[in-house]
């Protein structure tokens, strides 16, 4: 009895004194500061500093960091190190955003953008898909994160915004390098926020008719052009690939990459990511352009409530709606708070809205591992077969594909990631959730999607257009595919594209590059002549008698686009008065078809209300700058101070004009600009943004061009020494070889010196 109760005696102050250490050692861990928990340790310092010699970094005359490692994931640790010299406060916005953190910046206006991203984006699953990542992945996501501690760690002078440390498995919150890479269907935040921001809007009037009617919001001109073209199409008969995404200005920066493991890649990099988004090897290219394909589908849910739960139907049966509470931490007045938002998912996933009595959840494949495995291995792809292989993963959710290769091969896919569905239902809707029969069965194989192989006509390229225009005659047929593999319509880039290229020339690189520069505004040759047919039926009233000028200069232009064009400013600036009307405008099976909506339009449009317009652009030209005599150039401007991720402009400030024009109208080299609170000119912020032409012979020849420069540091000579040739389209030479590096060399260093 003694011995037994002196074990137990002994036993029980053993488990307190281990009880009360557990405890304050965690207490002792929540009230450390950040910083000191975000420290490395010496073994981590140590690999670090390890791994570095191993790698180098040429910056070229451009500041175009060339990262060389024995391994792919010395490079991989390089770039990511290279990255943060050139910008970190874009490296860690990204994950900010992909971790659903943004209010913690931004504050409470950010919640619900948040709450859609912690929604779609589990971190608990990037986690364990890195546990179950192959050897050779975790190999690169270490180094990813390495990388960029290993910068923080060398440059204490550099204050994160929020993230004090990097974990490998932060690649996996976003999989495959697009600017959007959040499918929600057409969800928007404001709906989100409509359900969720009170318990009434959620627990009240489950069967009480909402209105699904928005505001109109002038949607913001964006996309992307990729052009390909075969040896029968090019002078020196080597394959020629035009790269040209349209983004937010310096959302990518341009890098190259080598390894002794096989890896020669150079292109564009998406900020904190470690592969090579748009780009090319030595054997083969590859331009991605956001599609439409249909990869995130709407549920009409019937929920209905009982004993304080949700239940939703399905099959005849009552199931039960998944809680899930998601804390948002948010900053508001200095201090930091937090909100708590009971979430519902059914087994199509996250419940994001209500229309019409019914709450609308959302099936949908946002990030996965099989998808950065793709965005991986297509960097080191020898050619068009075994590009088509990595294809086979199907894991690219938001990007159409338009491919060369150094053999000859021009090839584009049209979406990736297909899922099949019942062809006979409008998958642009939701659709009923109650019954199995609208289910996804599977995926499309890879050639049964929408795809071009070497086509007779001997070119691709695709717009965010309608990909049945894709290779002129050698475009692939409409009715031999489902609808929902293509909600594109035709846009003014694609008509613009397709006139271009649907001839019989034979281009060099220079050629190719001289004509995807094509300033032709496509939109007004369906828009101009309405206007002039409306000023001889009305021009004779009196309250039109002041536009006989404008209407002369308009009716005398050739549509392109130029700095020194006065028709240009007029012509944009009326068209950004009817564009409201012409979006409004419905397309049947709800295609995206600029075009046809333009058409219909002036068909249908008063011509009264044309001229009206008009008007009302000369007055409010008059009303800022005195006069309504204004060029393109004078007001279209491109203009970096700041390198912030807000940028600043101020009129008083130096800017360099532009005659490049929104893609909106059709212009191929798209240059974005509005006014800014405070500013009189437009300034540009979205557009042309890493630019490169490819040739695929014996060496490969390139050419590129960035908006503004490589570095997002004001007081750099890379911040804007690429500026004054990006509003020209003039590019540079790009050094994909490293003996031609060598001969550029800039800087010659080891990360961390």
């Amino acid at each position: 009895m003694f011995h037994q109760a002196a074990s137990y005696l002994s036993f029980k102050q053993v488990f307190v004194k281990q009880f009360f250490c557990l405890h304050f050692l965690f207490f002792a861990a929540i009230c450390l500061p950040l910083q000191l928990l975000a420290q490395p340790s010496q073994k981590e310092i140590a690999r670090w500093e390890t791994t570095a010699k191993d790698v180098t970094i040429i910056r070229d005359n451009w500041g175009i960091p060339h990262v060389y490692g024995k391994t792919d994931a010395d490079a991989v640790f390089g770039l990511l190190y290279a990255q943060c010299e050139d910008d970190f406060k874009r490296v860690e916005m990204n994950y900010i955003e992909k971790l659903g953190r943004t209010a913690e910046i931004k504050g409470v206006s950010e919640i619900y953008n948040d709450l859609l991203i912690r929604m779609l984006i589990d971190t608990t699953e990037a986690k364990n898909d890195f546990v179950n990542s192959p050897a050779w992945l975790k190999k690169l996501m270490t180094a990813y994160a390495d990388g960029i501690n290993f910068y923080l760690y060398k440059n204490p002078q550099v204050k994160p915004a929020l993230l004090k440390r990097f974990e490998p498995w932060f690649p996996l919150l976003w999989t495959d390098g697009s600017i959007g890479a959040i499918d929600v269907g057409d969800i928007s935040v404001n709906e989100l926020k409509n359900f969720y921001s009170s318990e009434a809007s959620v627990s009240i009037a489950i069967n009480k008719v909402a209105t699904n009617e928005l505001p109109y919001e002038e949607p913001l001109p964006s996309g992307s052009n990729g052009f390909a073209f075969g040896p029968t199409k090019t002078v020196s008969g080597n394959p020629i690939l035009f790269i040209n995404p349209h983004v937010t200005f310096y959302f990518r920066p341009e890098v190259a990459m080598e390894s002794q493991e096989g890896l020669h890649a150079y292109g564009a990099v998406t900020w904190g990511q470690f592969f090579i988004y748009q780009g090319f090897n030595e054997n083969c290219g590859w331009m991605h352009t956001s599609g439409y394909s249909d990869v995130a589908d709407l549920y009409k849910e019937k929920v209905s409530k009982k004993d304080m739960a949700f239940f939703y139907t399905y099959q005849n049966e009552q199931k039960k709606l998944t809680e899930k509470e998601i804390s948002i931490a948010y900053q508001e007045n200095g201090k930091m708070l937090s909100k708590t938002i009971k979430t519902y998912y059914t087994h199509h996933g996250p419940v994001m809205a209500k229309r019409n009595g019914h709450w609308i959840s959302v099936k949908s494949y946002n990030r996965s591992l099989k998808a950065i495995i793709q965005s991986w291995q297509r960097t080191k792809a020898k050619g068009f077969d075994e590009y088509k292989r990595i294809m086979e993963l199907r894991s690219n959710t938001s990007n159409n594909t338009v491919f060369a290769d150094n053999k000859g091969n021009i090839a584009y896919w049209h979406g990736n990631f297909i899922p099949k569905r019942d062809p006979s239902l409008n998958w642009k809707l939701p659709v009923d959730g109650t019954t199995s029969a609208t289910e996804w069965k599977g995926l499309h194989e890879l050639d049964e999607i929408i795809h071009v192989y070497n086509p007779a006509s001997g070119w691709i390229q695709n717009c965010n257009s309608t990909p049945f225009t894709s290779a002129g005659i050698s475009s692939p047929v409409r009715d031999k595919f489902p609808r929902y593999m293509s909600n594109d319509g035709e846009n003014f880039r694609g008509i613009h594209a397709v006139k271009i290229w649907n001839d019989a020339s034979k281009y060099t690189i220079d050629q190719v590059i001289q004509k995807a520069y094509s300033p032709h505004l496509t939109a007004f040759d369906v828009l101009i002549p309405a206007l002039i047919s409306a000023y001889e039926k009305y021009g004779t009233a009196p309250r039109f008698e002041s536009l006989q000028d404008a209407i002369t200069i308009m009716k005398a232009w050739n549509r392109d686009a130029s700095d020194t064009s006065v028709a240009t400013t007029l012509a944009i600036e009326w068209a950004q008065k009817i564009l409201p009307s012409i979006n409004r405008i419905m397309v049947e099976n709800d295609e995206a078809n600029q075009v046809v909506k333009a058409q219909r339009f002036v068909a249908i449009e008063n011509g009264e209300n044309l001229l009206n317009s008009l008007s009302i652009v000369l007055t409010e030209l008059n009303s800022k700058y005195g006069t309504w005599h204004k060029t393109w150039g004078e007001i279209n401007r491109y203009q970096r101070l700041t390198g912030n991720l807000t940028e600043k402009y101020d009129d008083a400030q130096p800017s360099i004009p532009s005659g490049f024009a929104a893609s909106t109208w059709g212009c191929l080299p798209s240059f974005v600009s509005r006014q800014y609170p405070g500013t009189k000119l437009r300034y540009g912020f979205n557009g042309n943004s890493f630019i490169c032409a490819v040739e695929f012979g014996k060496r490969v020849v390139a050419k590129s061009l960035l908006a503004g420069g490589e570095s997002g540091n004001s007081a750099s000579k890379h911040f804007g020494d690429q500026a004054s040739m990006y509003t020209k389209g003039q590019f540079k030479d790009v050094l994909f070889y490293k003996e031609d590096v060598l001969k550029h060399v800039e800087r010659n260093y080891h990360p961390g010196e």
